[in-house]
């Protein structure tokens, strides 16, 4: 089938079309009700079906024969370890991990926090809690106690699993004094604390409420699958950035799983036995969707990398993991990308290994500039995609779908909406758009089946933030443009556009000019303040390994490949040269509080952030810019 015509059947019978791909997977009970609403309106998928997300994607496996396959590849440059676990293999510490919980009083229902590094021990607790029809919460390892606790009395846990440690690069990070502080802080005590220690550090343990992992592992026995219905959570995932009352997405059974299985195939054309890598953290919603979920529900291989894209040992690491392990897909965020191409520009890394197996590289989580995404294919020789997905939907709401149809790549644009999301472009009046005009980004409703269908313990917050804009339509808080191809362009959150005398201008298109300069390796493009143009645009930037350029040298550049590009409309007249550019740990940049920075706001780093030294470093860079006062 074309893109076109199964699109098409997504919007004509959606109920249909997704029933079709709910028929791929093992249920106890088929769904009667396709697509239902509750007495609020919202919009749920396979309501009333009888499931175990955990049984579909590892006992169903098992009982297919495939048992002997490998499910996970654990590869660990941090610690210098490697290990692999089959289908069975895997199936059998899940249960067994259950059975430690249930043994805690675990139960159907009941909140599981999970704060742990990127080990194998995390994809089996969120699988074990998956397994007893609880509920998992994963907060990054290594999150500060304050955010910590915030997520801990939002989701009240009944227990909290978590290891002695974290590794980045060579630093080790004690989790326990974390975890504790934590608790200490929030009203909500958990009843268990299950502590993994890992030889690098060792936690102690409080009587009475602290248990050893491995202790409890040796005397429990293995636990059943739960049957839940679909509607009933899988998970709550916090999103990034949060300050006061976290916003917890919550995902449902059902939908989830529909999902996952068929974007693996239709988007990143897996089948059973594939490799597939996606290169993220477990604590975000990547690693939740394609290192755990999806891949295992396809039957298929997921790489577990304890790591980074440069300095475990060098910018050669994706690679290196690639030849060894045969992947078939590799998916990672831009900045990852931006960061091996700042390293090594001229990509002599890639000629060191044999990626005849890789057949397409995606990204996603930020926006791909056309820069990076050219590069990117020319040293690499492959299909570089970029699509475009969010947290609260779980999976790509558009694509270039290599497993039905492979389109034509356009840089800048994350391709056509996938199946089931009905995108549209909308102007304040919530009329749609002619081609090629930009507005804000809308999804009609209903969703498709795994985006969110609430916020944990706050209903009225989900419809007020999610639904309230438009009536009918999800608001993605993005804004972009469609051409007359129905190609998708992003150009960045709706908080990033740029008012300068009254013309609307978006960061994204500036950034993408100014990343294809020679020496640019990444950069920011925010908004200052003025008084006679309302605003004007500031650009952040970060150098390519080597590269010696002056700032004002390279901002006279720059000023004139936007005035030839975009043109002088633009206003753009002000960069600054800095060693690296502040963005959460999932790679998204801090735009907002760069523009609070220089417009002298109140402004709150962010506890996602992966390091706040660098906020000072570029405070002080632009004090002595005089662009802030000293």
């Amino acid at each position: 089938m074309s893109y076109k015509a199964e699109f098409q059947y997504s919007m004509d019978d959606p109920e249909g079309f997704w029933k079709d791909k709910a028929n791929a997977l093992s249920w106890y009970k088929f769904p009667e009700n396709i697509l239902s609403q509750d007495e609020q309106g919202i919009y749920h998928w396979f309501e009333d079906g009888e499931m175990n997300t955990a049984y579909m994607a590892l006992d169903y496996h098992v009982e297919q024969g495939r048992g002997d396959q490998t499910a996970l590849i654990y590869d660990s440059p941090v610690t210098e370890s490697k290990k692999q676990l089959t289908y069975l293999e895997l199936r059998d510490e899940v249960a067994k991990t259950a059975g430690m919980l249930k043994a805690l009083g675990v139960e159907k229902g009941d909140r599981v926090i999970i704060y742990m590094p990127m080990i194998l021990e995390s994809v089996i607790a969120m699988l074990a809690v998956a397994r007893l029809g609880a509920i998992h919460s994963v907060v990054f390892g290594g999150f500060a106690p304050p955010e910590l606790a915030i997520r801990i009395d939002d989701a009240q846990p009944k227990v909290i699993m978590s290891a002695s440690c974290g590794i980045e690069v060579s630093k080790i990070i004690e989790y326990k004094p974390l975890l504790d502080k934590a608790i200490e802080l929030a009203s909500h005590k958990p009843e268990s604390l299950i502590m993994l220690q890992r030889p690098q550090a060792r936690a102690s343990l409080i009587e009475g409420r602290d248990y050893d992992w491995h202790i409890l592992m040796a005397k429990v026995q293995p636990a059943d699958c739960v049957p839940v219905k679909g509607s009933d959570p899988l998970y709550i995932l916090y999103t990034s950035g949060t300050t006061g009352k976290p916003k917890g997405v919550v995902r449902e059974n059902g939908g989830h799983a529909v999902a996952m299985n068929y974007s693996m195939q239709a988007i990143y054309d897996i089948d059973v036995g594939d490799v597939f890598w996606a290169a993220s953290d477990i604590g975000w919603v990547v690693g939740h969707s394609y290192i755990v979920y999806a891949p295992l529900l396809r039957g298929c291989t997921s790489v577990i990398f304890e790591g980074k894209p440069i300095m475990t040992p060098n910018a050669g690491a994706f690679w290196r993991v690639c030849a060894d392990y045969q992947v078939k897909t590799l998916f990672t965020a831009p900045t990852a990308f931006r960061a091996i191409k700042k390293e090594d520009p001229d990509g002599d890394l890639f000629k060191k290994y044999d990626l005849s197996k890789l057949s397409t590289i995606f990204s996603a989580g930020e926006r791909l500039d056309p820069p990076t995404q050219e590069w990117l294919m020319e040293k690499s020789g492959k299909p570089v995609i970029d699509h475009w997905w969010q947290t609260e939907t779980g999976w790509g709401i558009t694509a270039n779908l290599r497993g039905i149809e492979s389109m034509p790549i356009k840089l800048g644009s994350s391709t056509v909406p996938s199946p089931g999301f009905n995108v549209q472009i909308l102007n304040d009046s919530s009329e749609q758009l002619e081609a090629n005009q930009q507005g804000y980004i809308m999804i009609k409703q209903p969703l498709p089946p795994s985006c969110l269908t609430s916020i944990w313990g706050d209903a009225d917050k989900f419809t007020e933030t999610y639904l309230s804009t438009f009536p009918g339509y999800y608001a993605s808080g993005d804004g972009g443009y469609i051409d007359e191809e129905g190609y998708v362009f992003v150009m960045g959150r709706i908080d990033d556009v740029i008012n300068i005398a009254g013309h609307r201008l978006s960061t994204g298109e500036m950034e993408e000019v100014i990343g294809g300069h020679h020496s640019v390796a990444e950069c920011a493009v925010f908004a200052r303040n003025d008084d006679l143009k309302g605003q004007i645009p500031m650009g952040l930037v970060v150098l390519k390994a080597g590269e010696d350029i002056h700032n004002d040298t390279l901002n006279s550049e720059l000023v004139q490949l936007i005035r030839n590009t975009i043109g002088p409309i633009a206003c753009y007249k002000e960069t600054h040269i800095i060693q690296r550019l502040p963005k959460t740990r999932s790679g998204k940049i801090l735009r907002k509080t760069l523009r609070q920075m220089v417009n002298g706001e109140e402004y709150i780093v962010p506890s996602t952030i992966d390091d706040p030294v660098i906020m000072d470093e570029i405070e002080d860079v632009l004090k002595s810019a005089k662009v802030i006062n000293l």
